[in-house]
């Protein structure tokens, strides 16, 4: 069989250019080795936005684009993305008042027009925010937003799938090669396709890739882990901080799920993807930045779970893996078939990332390229305000019970009343698997999100398995096993 597009890779970047791809009428085969984001894009630090610390080191162009996709991934996505304010206290601050404050005033500036609440000065009224602090007298207060990552990578597939992509999860490319006027691909499954064009988005393997195609790729990537932990939470409130270092980084403390606080990142340079594991010295580092701010104190000891990623970035020559660029590099080889490699990119800029993909392969592969994404909302986002949204869930199907209601309207938003069709009673959900995903939910998860694993829904279709325990989390994988 031969496609236009062969794309290497499932995570984010991958899954964007092949729901762009195929709203363009290409004929996409995506291949992912593992499950679907199961790398570094579902171990983000969750987050849509503009990457305030990035003007510190003049990336004026990358801010100003991820703010106005963050603005368009706010609507297109509203049941897994939602607006979040960020407390920036200015106690011990490395950095003077009226450099931040600035840096605050073009931050809203290249957001442009946008919905998002503005930055302001903390307030006498702002209670809420200072009150798990240490010191707090001085600080701003900005707008940025949160995401489910791993759900953003599916919903991009699951968009491509609907409009005539291939996604093929678990199977691997072992081998290609250039003849004429296509790539011949081997894959792991046994089978062959052809492809007139291949996108390498293979992330921390980019330049493994290359190598196994015999390709000399003109630009480097650099390998920097980034790890978060979880702990119980640290404050009330539904807002996030951004807590700045004596080493001049700064560190995020994120509500996360119900009842954790996410504390993340880090900036470790690697000389491996498979490096993605936390160390010791990063979980003491990520609570001694918590404990320099918050009263509430935590040790090592505290940490409930923890995750990892190795960020595929552009070697730019920086010195420090903090002031490495978080822009993307599109690298093109038109040597035969054409080659379209993706270096360094962002979960914010990953629709940006592939509408300009897209442009690139059109001249040589002779297609036409124009946006087809920007307005365009993701599977499940076409709902009314989310809070109107889960009194609608709760009314109609009442025996879900407010927490799962809840949890499946941010899930699937606007997808589920398709799941949940031939639904009418709490016995027709079937066998519940644990932590409230029932038999009807594990099949769709199984038939139309490619879980293959008790893994994959746990940690990435869902984050449920943060709040089951061994012996639940044991009774959870033997039921899913069993499913037919």
């Amino acid at each position: 069989m031969t496609y236009d597009l062969l794309i290497v890779g499932g995570g984010i970047n991958g899954c964007a250019i092949a729901r762009e791809a195929s709203l363009l009428g290409l004929k996409v085969l995506l291949l992912e080795r593992d499950d679907l984001a199961a790398h570094t894009s579902s171990a983000s630090t969750k987050l849509i936005h503009g990457g305030l610390r990035y003007l510190e080191y003049y990336e004026f162009k990358l801010v100003a684009e991820a703010l106005r996709e963050r603005e368009r991934l706010v609507k297109a996505a509203p049941h897994i993305i939602h607006p979040l304010r960020f407390v920036l206290p200015h106690e011990n601050a490395v950095r003077p008042w009226w450099m931040v404050r600035l840096g605050l005033y073009l931050y809203d500036f290249l957001g442009g027009k946008m919905t998002l609440a503005r930055s302001r000065g903390l307030r006498k009224g702002d209670a809420a925010f200072v009150a798990p602090l240490k010191a707090a007298s001085k600080g701003f207060v900005y707008s940025d937003a949160f995401v489910d990552d791993s759900r953003l990578t599916v919903l991009n597939a699951m968009d491509a799938a609907a409009n005539g992509a291939d996604i093929r999860v678990g199977v691997a490319l072992d081998s290609a090669r250039r003849d004429e006027a296509v790539w011949q691909a081997y894959l792991s499954d046994g089978s062959s396709v052809a492809a007139r064009g291949m996108v390498n988005a293979a992330g921390p393997w980019v330049s493994q890739l290359l190598g196994r195609l015999g390709v000399n790729a003109a630009s480097g990537v650099r390998l920097v882990k980034g790890s978060h932990i979880v702990v119980p939470r640290l404050y009330d409130g539904d807002h996030a901080y951004i807590l700045q270092q004596p080493d001049r980084r700064i560190v995020f403390a994120i509500p996360y799920q119900d009842g954790f606080t996410e504390i993340g990142t880090t900036d470790v340079p690697v000389d491996a993807p498979e490096d993605a594991v936390i160390d010791q010295d990063e979980i003491a580092y990520l609570c001694e930045a918590a404990n320099r701010h918050f009263t509430r104190q935590i040790t090592p000891a505290d940490v409930t779970s923890t995750w990892s990623g190795v960020r595929p970035l552009y070697d730019d020559g920086a010195s420090e893996a903090k002031a490495v660029t978080r822009d993307y590099v599109l690298e093109l080889d038109t040597n035969g078939p054409t080659l379209l490699s993706i270096f360094g990119g962002k979960i914010t800029t990953a629709r940006h990332l592939a509408e300009e993909a897209l442009e690139k392969l059109a001249t040589p592969m002779g297609f036409s390229a124009y946006p087809v994404t920007r307005a365009r909302a993701f599977p499940g986002g076409a709902i009314p305000a989310f809070p109107q949204y889960v009194a609608q869930v709760c009314a109609t199907w009442p025996f879900l019970g407010a927490a799962r209601a809840e949890r499946m309207a941010h899930a699937y938003g606007s997808m589920l009343p398709d799941m949940l069709q031939d639904v009418k009673s709490a016995e027709d959900l079937g066998q519940d698997l644990g932590g409230g995903v029932s038999e009807v939910e594990a099949r769709w998860l199984r038939t139309r999100e490619w879980a293959r694993s008790a893994e994959d829904v746990l940690s990435r279709r869902s984050k449920i398995g943060l709040h089951l325990s061994e012996t639940e989390r044991s009774a959870f994988e033997a039921a899913w096993d069993a499913l037919a």
